[in-house]
């Protein structure tokens, strides 16, 4: 069997590598992939984005399912154009996207199914919304409508921020017609934490819970990226909190949308903030598996990852189970230099095939491609092609030892410029760490 990834980053890597680890998977296309997926075993990239030349190559290829990893494609219709040409393809169309790719959508929806979130107000013109900050306590939350590659959310601290990222949103365009229409939410406090879930429009099976670290910087600091790192599962979603975000979000955005006239079938990511009650809000929606929260997830997922994918297509994921690692996966992103702003490429990785090596014979790290490519003087050396260039992923038998795994394994990986975080995981080890000594 052949099937085809869309995307080029972590998340599709980490995606298509377990595919490829089924035994009925002959080949995992990834398009356009990176260096990781050009060496990975089982995999081939293929140099194409346009999605008539993708249902082209599907055909041709006979590709059985095509799995989409990146907001962009959906939002473009990719799901709705292979369906439309009879293929088999799990992700949502581009209507039940919207629940990404449009924040005053996801926020009318919740306030229409009644899921707990912020209180929000929504503004096409700016000198209304500078009247509401002045109206409401710092810190407030700024939302761009529209995708702005994980730029379009500025936490303001003061009204002074606020005001400077509304004009810098609306005025300055500096997210293009993203930034058209925007919302100013209450700030929640408390702790994040990532919950995703497939869903075939009827049935729901939770992953893993896992927790995203968005700040460049230690200890939360500096500014919002993709995602310096994650660890999976988080200790502090107890079985209790899971069967609340079950009950109060995620079974009401699946019968929400079919009552709205939408069919969502594919992966649902529901970003969370964990109150000081032990209540969960959403705080976004994405359409799509996180990254970097899918590569701890994958490398935790026992069971094979195929057929789950195959009877959510089918609307028969009623019938299936999944595994779980019992160990916590933990990844460290490596970052370019100058990411977020300005990510500095083609500077040369070393470290990598000694790595690649070791991984063949081992399940308790893998090592994932993000922003590279092959460059150099021959072509044959893996550079740097992005803001977020690596992610190490590596299992442990608690936070604390994952995340001195991955980072023994970081210190053997060396391009010029490159930027990690040193606590990822560092919630999760203070929770283990107080739940111990209370048990003491």
């Amino acid at each position: 069997m052949k099937l085809l990834v869309i995307g080029g980053g972590g998340r599709e890597h980490a995606l298509a590598w377990k595919l490829s680890l089924s035994p009925r998977v002959h080949k995992v296309f990834v398009a356009p992939g990176n260096a990781g997926t050009a060496l990975e075993p089982g995999l081939e990239n293929i140099p194409i984005t346009a999605i008539p030349e993708l249902i082209e190559f599907a055909k041709r290829e006979s590709v059985a399912i095509t799995v989409v990893g990146p907001e962009i494609p959906l939002a473009a219709g990719i799901v709705d154009a292979f369906q439309a040409a009879g293929l088999k393809i799990f992700g949502p169309t581009r209507q039940a996207a919207q629940l990404e790719t449009s924040k005053i959508f996801a926020k009318e929806f919740m306030q229409r199914h009644h899921i707990p979130t912020a209180a929000y107000a929504r503004f096409t013109d700016p000198g209304l919304a500078h009247a509401y900050i002045e109206q409401h306590p710092a810190p407030l939350v700024i939302k761009a409508d529209g995708l702005a590659a994980g730029k379009g959310v500025i936490v303001a601290q003061s009204h002074e921020e606020a005001h400077s990222a509304v004009n810098a949103i609306m005025i300055e365009k500096n997210l293009g017609n993203a930034g058209n229409e925007i919302i100013i939410e209450e700030f929640l406090q408390g702790i994040e934490a990532s919950f995703i879930v497939m869903t075939d429009g009827n049935h729901i099976l939770p992953l893993a819970t896992s927790q995203d670290h968005k700040r460049l910087c230690d200890d939360d600091q500096g500014p919002n990226t993709g995602g310096m790192g994650a660890y999976s599962p988080v200790p502090f979603v107890s079985p209790t909190l899971h069967a609340q975000i079950m009950r109060s979000i995620i079974d009401p955005v699946i019968s929400g949308l079919k009552q709205d006239g939408i069919r969502y079938t594919g992966f649902l990511y529901a970003g969370l903030m964990i109150t000081a009650q032990d209540q969960a809000k959403v705080l976004e929606f994405n359409c799509r598996l996180g990254d970097p929260e899918t590569q701890p997830i994958m490398l935790r997922l026992k069971s094979d990852l195929l057929p789950l994918i195959e009877h959510a297509v089918n609307g028969t994921l009623n019938e299936m189970n999944i595994e779980w690692d019992r160990r916590t996966a933990l990844g460290v992103v490596m970052a370019a230099k100058g990411y977020p702003e300005n990510p500095r490429k083609n500077d040369a990785i070393y470290g990598l095939q000694d790595l690649a090596a070791e991984q063949e014979n081992t399940d308790n790290f893998h090592i994932f491609h993000a922003g590279t490519s092959m460059g150099g003087e021959n072509g044959n050396e893996i550079v740097t092609a992005g803001g977020r260039v690596l992610c190490v992923a590596a299992l442990g038998d608690s936070v604390k030892i994952a995340q001195q795994t991955a980072y023994k394994l970081v210190e053997r990986i060396r391009f010029d410029g490159s930027q990690i975080r040193h606590d990822i995981g560092h919630q999760g080890m203070n929770y283990q760490r107080g739940n111990s000594e209370k048990r003491d």
